[in-house]
This record gives C-alpha cells, structure tokens and sequence, in this order.
C-alpha cells in the first residue's frame, strides 16, 4: 500500500507528549508531539523548494500542546498548536513518514529526545 492511499483509523494519546495514530495499514505510529511541531510543513516552518526546516528546536516551547486536530478533506490533518500556530497541514503520507516508532527509526539516538530547548513557554 502506497502512503499516498494510507488513511488514519484511529488515534490516541501513548503517553503525555506521545500521540499515536493506528493506520490503514496496519502501522501503529507514534509521534512525540514537540517533533511535530519542530517538523512542521506549512511554509513559515519549512522551506518550500529545499525542504530545509526553518524552525529551530530553541523556536519552539518545551511545554508545546496540542489543542486541537482537524481533519481537511480525506488526505490531511491540520494541528492546532498552543504557542498559535496552526497553518501547517500534514498530509496523511508525510504524517505516515515522520514516524518515530522504533520499527521506523532504528537507528534513533536516544539522546536525540532529551535534548532541550531552554524556552519553556
């Protein structure tokens, strides 16, 4: 199954900061919500010809919220985040990408997640 046709079924919080969402696949993903903030697609976060995030992890609060998901149309989810961004549209394919289970991301440091930002609002 191609990411383009996978559909989210459900979705729920793993822990507090950890969304999951199960897909039409099969896969469980599982997404810390600061990386999806720090990842953010819409145009201000991530440049648009390079891909090149523009978004610096000190940019975006340690204690970042998700506060509301909504779906656009039948390929896209747009997050409501807490520090008032909410432009950005996740495509059901990249969301299904940016997977951070450890079946998706292997070779995932675990330092990586620790790493923190000294902004904490």
């Amino acid at each position: 199954m191609s990411t383009e046709t996978i559909q989210p079924e459900d979705m729920k919080w793993l822990e507090k900061g950890v969304f999951g969402i199960a897909w039409s696949d099969g896969h469980q993903g599982v997404y810390p919500i600061r990386y999806l903030r720090l990842h953010c697609p819409c145009a201000a976060c991530t440049d648009e010809w390079t891909g090149e995030l523009k978004l610096k992890p000190d940019d975006v609060p340690m204690l970042i919220m998700l506060k509301d998901i909504q779906p656009v149309g039948h390929y896209a989810l747009r997050l409501i985040w807490s520090d008032g961004h909410d432009t950005g549209l996740y495509a059901f394919g990249k969301l299904r990408q940016m997977c951070q289970c450890d079946v998706c991301r292997p070779d995932k440091d675990p330092a990586a997640d620790k790493k923190s930002s000294r902004r904490l609002l």
